[in-house]
């Protein structure tokens, strides 16, 4: 009983904060500049608005993240004809195999021959996709 009787009751709840904001205030605004708050906020990221707010009133470092949608379009249409082109390259060695399996050396060497003819100009095809690509790069990625 006499240890009990040395410790401190707590009275449960939250710790209070050593420097709690109190002070409220409220403003208007227009739809206009509702709807351009609103978009700066979605912009920054922040979950909250009102911190969003004080962070604009003084000045401190607001991040702001803009999307561009002809990027991502171009990005993801990039990543799909790369696994196009890979796919491409699973059949060519599939291909080539099937050759020497089911023809002579002969028939095979000259089916081989058009589709070296094709891959040709596969590769020039890459060439100038590589080339749209560093210009794309060049001109929108790298700001």
């Amino acid at each position: 009983m006499n240890e009990n009787s040395y410790r401190k009751q707590s009275k449960g709840g939250r710790t209070p904060k050593t420097d709690p904001s109190i002070h409220r205030h409220v403003f208007r605004l227009t739809d206009e500049e509702n709807a351009k708050l609103l978009s700066l906020f979605e912009a920054s990221g922040m979950p909250n608005k009102a911190k969003f707010i004080i962070s604009l009133l003084f000045s401190k470092e607001m991040k702001s993240v803009k999307i561009d949608k002809g990027t991502v379009d171009f990005y993801m249409r990039l990543t799909s004809f790369h696994s196009q082109f890979r796919s491409v390259g699973v059949n060519y060695n599939q291909v080539v195999k099937l050759l020497y399996k089911h023809f002579s050396e002969k028939k095979a060497a000259a089916f081989l021959y058009k589709l070296e003819k094709q891959t040709a100009e596969l590769a020039m095809l890459c060439q100038k996709i590589i080339q749209l690509t560093e210009e794309f790069e060049a001109k929108h990625l790298k700001k």
